[in-house]
């Protein structure tokens, strides 16, 4: 487990490095996908007292004769990633010290115990067990797992910044993908006339994801200091803002770059947050009767039996938007090695901009396609943003610490968390109470206001500038940080015979062993999004 343990040698295949991190970004990714839990869980007990009507959030944490509402498990949701900001801020110094070996360690054994403690919570009808168990603890693995690789891909792919972190982070997007639908199939294996399976289902799925993550920390290396790909050196005209020096975590956060980029993250995250949290509803009351081939039926006009039918298609579309959320991380990730950081932010929010004011239009216009293809886009733009914003801090701060101050920008994504739904949810209830019906009006307020947060992040996005000398360490203070490795001691660089070897045969198996579930989760995504075209 030791760091000084886990420096590759001659012969290692720097390729191995990325689906070590996908195991671990694809188990963990579940945390998206936890809602497929929430109805059956609402069931669990069959024949409830009449008195559970008035059953209060504090009176659900500890009744063992009422069923549970979908709102005490949705702060499962909220948990799971104020826990993951908060931790992975505070632990992100520790994980640079440790290795990321000890991390992901610590991490799957957070995430998978706090499923088994989630399991016992069902089992006694505890939902405190399942807050404290899959909520706080599990979060504080996903944080410690989110940030794991960070570094140590950024380090290995010093040619590739932004392709290395897109490949491993778009596993936390995919992660539902596979999860939910295994989910559905051990429910209904496990479902009996006493038990809705959810309990035997957490079980499964914590020693299966337990075993993927300890497979993604065992392959886990860092290459020694003073390495290089071969053949790869530094361009010559470098780029103003890509630095080859480093900032200490210590003084990172006095610096305004990085309160500039943590607002860049904050509202792009809050944007694309609350289109996701309000996917279902808005694709089924702007289309209603245009769903299920009835033109001009409003959403209000139509009876139980059709709203279940456009429920169903409109899991599809969120379905969709998550297979955008993955495929963005890795494309616009590879696009910023291209054309930078700095502009890959501007063109999310220039396009966003454009895409939810033009929204409210194209709901009018009843075009579906066009509809779901400008919300694919926004995000594929969101899932891009997290995949983006390791190599943005990386290019202005360097890469000593990166993954710790990876860390603390994550609070942006559980500030985030909290406001994109928050104010979605406020202006469409506002807008309720104003007695405007379910229909493209319901939201063309909410697509204007989110297009103006994506103005302030494209402000915030122009005054990032370069740093200046005063916050970077010094060689001797940075080679003094290295010291315990034996290129540092030596001074050389170069590739030392790692690195090499590409899609051989050993990097193929460890492809495989990732890929084919991604591969599954995606074919289940886009037959079940088939039916938003009839």
């Amino acid at each position: 487990m030791d760091k000084e343990r886990i420096i590759a040698k001659p012969g290692f295949n720097r390729w191995l490095v990325p689906p070590a991190a996908l195991a671990i970004h694809l188990c963990i990714g579940m945390a998206y996908g936890f809602s497929v839990f929430w109805l059956p869980l609402s069931r669990a007990i069959p024949n409830p007292d009449p008195s559970c009507s008035e059953l209060t959030l504090i009176g659900a944490l500890f009744t063992t004769a009422c069923n549970w509402r979908v709102a005490d498990l949705g702060w499962i949701y909220t948990l799971f990633f104020v826990f993951l900001g908060c931790s992975a801020a505070i632990w992100g110094g520790w994980l640079e010290r440790v290795g990321p070996r000890k991390a992901a360690f610590v991490s799957a054994c957070c995430w998978c115990g706090g499923i088994l403690i989630a399991a016992l919570g069902v089992m006694t009808h505890q939902l405190w067990l399942m807050w404290v168990g899959a909520g706080v603890i599990g979060g504080i693995g996903l944080g410690l797992g989110y940030i794991s690789p960070v570094s140590t891909l950024i380090k290995w792919f010093p040619d590739r910044r932004g392709m290395a972190t897109g490949m491993a982070i778009m596993g936390f997007g995919g992660g539902a993908m596979i999860g939910a639908p295994l989910a559905n199939l051990l429910m209904a294996y496990f479902k009996t006339d006493v038990s809705v399976g959810v309990w035997q289902t957490f079980v499964v799925m914590a020693i299966i994801y337990f075993i993927f993550m300890m497979g993604g920390a065992f392959g886990y290396r860092i290459p020694p200091a003073g390495w290089r790909p071969e053949g790869w050196t530094p361009a010559a005209t470098k780029s103003t803002m890509i630095t080859h020096r480093h900032v200490h975590l210590r003084d990172a956060h006095k610096t305004p770059q990085f309160w500039l980029i943590w607002a860049v993250l904050c509202l792009n995250v809050s944007a694309g947050i609350g289109v996701i949290g309000m996917a279902s509803p808005m694709l089924q009351e702007i289309f209603a009767g245009n769903l299920i081939g009835a033109p001009g039926v409003a959403f209000a006009e139509l009876d139980a039996s059709q709203k279940a039918q456009i429920a169903a298609i409109a899991a599809g579309f969120t379905g969709l938007l998550s297979l955008f959320n993955i495929g963005g991380r890795f494309f616009w990730a590879s696009m910023s090695d291209k054309i930078g950081r700095k502009n890959t932010y501007f063109a999310f929010f220039i396009l966003g901009i454009i895409l939810y004011a033009a929204a409210p239009t194209l709901a009018d216009m009843g075009s579906k396609a066009l509809f779901v293809l400008a919300f694919g886009i926004i995000l594929s733009m969101y899932g891009g943003g997290f995949a983006t914003i390791p190599a943005y801090l990386a290019d202005i701060f360097g890469t000593q610490f990166v993954g710790a101050i990876h860390g603390r920008l994550l609070t942006a994504w559980a500030t985030a968390g909290i406001v994109g739904p928050v104010v979605v949810n406020y202006i469409r209830e506002a807008q309720i109470a104003a007695g405007v019906a379910p229909g493209p009006e319901l939201y063309t307020s909410t697509m204007y206001i989110l297009a103006g947060m994506l103005a302030l992040g494209l402000v915030a996005n122009a005054f990032v500038k370069p740093l200046s000398d005063k916050w970077f360490m010094s060689d001797e203070e940075v080679a003094s940080l290295q010291a315990k490795t034996a290129a540092a001691s030596a001074g050389p660089t170069g590739s030392f015979g790692i690195g090499k070897g590409g899609l051989d045969t050993k990097a193929a198996l460890a492809w495989a062993v990732v890929g084919i579930p991604l591969l599954w989760g995606v074919w289940i995504t886009l037959r079940n999004s088939l039916a938003i075209f009839g």
